[in-house]
């Protein structure tokens, strides 16, 4: 995740710009940057590394001016090098950029083909170079930007500044948050309401699609439409915390909305979109020539692992056998001799995990840390610690965590059937690009809130609640049910749908809610003959598929309609409705979804 500050001011910026970067840098530390309008252009200093590399280079050799943008980078497209930091530059445009802009090769190809020459390996500089270039043919700075944010696909903020224009700060959102401060006379942009706690406390949350131009002490904001929006005015509970809600009731719900943006950084570390491939180190997995991979983890963390495994399976022709940690030691298991152990937690401090990965280190077995927190116990003692951007969860119930360990594991599985010759170069890019898709798909699935909010008030009158998936969609089904019972404490059991004859089928009655996961696949045939079955016992059903699947279906079903996607972004996109549905279920039962009843966070004893 990177981060963003810009100031249309009144007074000198370049210190406040960094003020700002100071509370942004849990967002990122590859690289930063400023760039300022002086005199009669854009000056800028960048540095690699943490902030204070920058801080020095700006001591060494000033800039200054009363309008600026600002970035801190976690390094996704391109190398964390000096040159790939933002801000990033073109003609008379300087903009800074988070997230994931998928037809950045498109844009980048037709801007080469008019004469842009491109100086680094970002998407971002894209942005640049697309608003020049409306710029160059005669549209106006706010048509420019206007237009060029409307050509973006994917997730993502951004801000601008234009040499021509000294006293503007241009900024748009799309799946990214985004935020505006504002006082009498000057006003800010920043990715959150930490960013801009130093200068105001009265904030506008930009709303997804939005667009705006700052000038001191006023803003403009328009939709996606490019229509004129009014935007309320927030009193921001911002301090020097690292974490607030940013204008949401829980953070529960904040979670549940940045996930476009986490998934974006997560999947940007493993993939290198210009090269259409995986940036792992050959030979860092250590899977090219493995017979078997155990997975091991805890509660959500475990049915990450148990989705993964159908990836493995399939992409890589790989074995796996996924373990509950606190079961895995106590049963002997026959530890792989040619293969290799993966470990999966948000914290990387869960006790029977960090037990399992002992054990494992102990009898010779290479170990693999997928984990949230760097400095956690898993991520130092694995042999290989692949990192999971979701930053700071805070919400006990884990939702941005968990679609950032899919995300992780997705690309691991990949690269695992690409290095093991299971796919070819062609199928990887084409898995690649898919991958790349997601942030964009979940922002989209977002929009079905309304509808999940509406079901949710109805699994309120209910005691016990069904959910059901085959297939890859299986431990989806169990991941929602145990959402469910974290923080509504409502009774829920997920099930292969498949077995329902051998047993849960008694459960039905009249009423029952049955909560069923299932987008078009090879499989949506006989789930459907299974939601039939229960339907025609009486069950509420709720159908959460795509839209082929929604034809298919038939009537009699609450249909929660989904983005169409490709199979490797489906159990992603399709965990955001369950998140949703506990959420509010949560909310309308009146409990403490942020720290609910006899719950913590991490479980750091067995």
């Amino acid at each position: 995740m990177c981060g963003i500050i810009g100031i249309a001011g009144t007074g000198p910026t370049s210190e406040r710009l960094i003020e700002g970067l100071r509370r942004l840098e849990y967002r990122g530390y590859d690289s930063a940057g400023i760039a300022v309008v002086a005199g009669d252009g854009i000056e800028r200093r960048r540095a690699e590394g943490k902030l204070k590399n920058l801080e020095q280079v700006q001591r060494d050799d000033p800039i200054d001016g009363v309008t600026g943008i600002a970035h801190t980078r976690w390094a996704t497209h391109g190398r964390p090098t000096t040159d790939n930091a933002h801000p990033h530059t073109a003609g008379v445009v300087a903009i800074v950029h988070n997230g994931i802009i998928e037809n950045f090769k498109e844009l980048r190809n037709a801007l080469e083909s008019a004469g842009c020459v491109f100086v680094t390996e970002t998407d971002s500089e894209v942005i640049a170079h697309l608003v020049q270039a409306k710029l160059k043919i005669g549209m106006d700075a706010q048509s420019a930007f206007g237009e060029a944010i409307r050509e973006l696909r994917g997730a993502f903020a951004v801000a601008a500044i234009m040499a021509d224009l000294p006293d503007h700060v241009f900024a748009a959102r799309k799946g990214s948050p985004l935020a505006v401060g504002i006082t009498e006379d000057e006003t800010f942009v920043g990715s959150d309401s930490m960013a801009l706690a130093p200068f105001t406390r009265k904030v506008i949350y930009l709303e997804e699609g939005d667009w705006c131009v700052a000038t001191p002490g006023e803003v403009r904001i328009f939709n996606e439409a490019g229509e004129a929006a009014n935007r309320e005015i927030t009193i921001s509970s911002a301090t020097a915390d690292l974490v607030d809600k940013a204008g949401r009731r829980h953070f529960m719900e904040k979670e549940i909305h940045e996930q476009p943006e986490s998934v974006a950084r997560t999947l940007s570390q493993y993939i290198s979109a210009v090269d259409e491939g995986f940036t792992f180190p050959a030979g860092e997995l250590g899977l090219k020539n493995a017979d078997r991979l155990i997975a091991v983890a805890c509660g959500t963390a475990f049915y990450a692992g148990a989705t993964a495994k159908y990836w493995f399976e399939r992409y890589a022709r790989l074995a796996v056998e996924v373990d509950i940690a606190s079961e895995f030691r106590y049963r002997q298991p026959a530890l792989p001799q040619n293969g290799a152990a993966l470990f999966v937690s948000q914290s990387g401090e869960t006790a029977d995990t960090l037990a399992a990965l002992r054990h494992c280190k102990e009898n010779g077995v290479r170990t693999i840390g997928v984990v949230n927190v760097p400095e956690s116990s898993i991520a130092r003692e694995a042999d290989v610690h692949l990192r999971t951007l979701a930053g700071p969860e805070i919400g006990v119930a884990s939702t941005k965590a968990y679609t950032a360990q899919l995300s992780a594991l997705a690309c691991i599985a990949l690269a695992a059937g690409a290095s093991r010759g299971v796919m070819t170069a062609e199928e990887t890019a084409d898995k690649v690009r898919h991958l790349l898709e997601i942030p964009r798909l979940i922002n989209e699935v977002m929009q079905v809130e309304p509808k999940i909010e509406e079901l949710a008030r109805a699994l309120t009158r209910h005691k016990d609640v069904l959910y059901l998936g085959r297939g890859q969609f299986f431990p989806l089904a169990m991941e929602g049910a145990l959402k469910l019972k974290e923080i509504a404490y409502i009774h829920a059991e997920g099930y292969a749908a498949g077995e329902l004859k051998h047993g849960p089928i008694a459960l039905i009655e009249e009423g029952t809610p049955v909560i069923v996961t299932a987008p078009w696949d090879e499989l949506f045939e006989k789930t459907i003959s299974n939601v039939q079955e229960v339907a025609a016992r009486g069950a509420d059903v709720t159908l959460i598929t795509d839209a082929k699947g929604a034809g298919l279906a038939g009537d009699g079903y609450n249909v929660v309609v989904m983005p169409t996607c490709d199979p490797i972004a489906q159990p992603i996109v399709a965990a955001i409705p369950l998140q949703l549905l506990a959420y509010h279920t949560a909310v309308f039962m009146g409990t403490d979804v942020d720290q609910p009843r006899n719950l913590a966070k991490s479980v750091t004893v067995e």
